[in-house]
């Protein structure tokens, strides 16, 4: 009777330590939840003021104008003496540089000012200030397996993310805070047996139109932990 008595407290127990594991996409809704709890990111219309500074000192710095349900984004990078519109209204580009949209082919070049760097900068801008709400795109494969890792002395819950063959090619973790569900690192890599590909560390955390953004993210290398720049939100609002 005793031995019986412990082996239902055991199963009873098991069953209850089971229950408490997050599937990947158990762990995704958590942290939406805690990012953009009225599921505001979908219809995001507003303005966001990047600096970025690199490891060699160099500065720049970049206003989003960004309205997702008209589908128009528009980029200006200050940068040194000159500066650099980008802007794309649905199908329609429209590149200025130094408020001209007469650009000499040389500074095109240098520069690599052009529609396909333009809509290459709206997804970037678009996936990484959307995250973790963006998981959900069509393309994105969720890994059913939560992860726990410990990174810079912290322990999280880490959730991998890979792409289909149309959408991308890189592998992503994402690293989330145990208790609350924020995300405070997410991580790539292009193969990662070779270590490469890049590491972000997201902090300071802001409210935009009731979405949490992380206002500083610094950047490193994977391999060696070299530093490579920190970006700021200096500014963000919604129009």
């Amino acid at each position: 009777m005793m031995r019986y008595f412990f082996s239902l407290i055991t199963l009873v127990v098991t069953i209850s330590s089971f229950g408490q594991e997050l599937s990947g996409e158990q762990l995704l809704e958590k942290s939406i939840a805690f990012h953009d709890p009225e599921g505001n990111w979908k219809s995001f219309n507003g303005e966001m003021l990047i600096e970025m500074e690199d490891s060699k000192n160099a500065k720049r710095s970049t206003l989003i104008e960004l309205n997702l349900p008209a589908s128009y984004f528009k980029s200006t990078v200050t940068k040194d003496n000159y500066t650099i519109e980008s802007e794309l209204n649905k199908e329609d580009c429209t590149l200025k540089y130094n408020g001209s949209t007469t650009i000499p082919p040389n500074i095109k070049d240098s520069l690599r000012i052009s529609c396909d760097r333009a809509k290459m900068m709206k997804n970037y801008y678009t996936y990484l200030y959307g995250l973790p709400m963006k998981l959900k795109d069509p393309g994105t494969i969720v890994d059913a397996r939560v992860q726990k890792k410990t990174f810079k002395g912290k322990e999280y819950l880490v959730l991998k993310a890979g792409y289909e063959k149309e959408v991308g090619k890189d592998t992503w973790y994402f690293y989330f805070d145990p208790k609350t569900y924020a995300m405070e690192v997410y991580q790539f890599f292009h193969d990662q047996s070779k270590n490469d590909g890049e590491y972000i560390l997201l902090s300071d955390m802001i409210t935009v139109n009731g979405i949490k953004i992380p206002k500083v993210r610094k950047w490193y290398y994977n391999k060696a932990d070299k530093y490579l720049a920190t970006d700021i939100l200096q500014k963000a609002s919604s129009l």
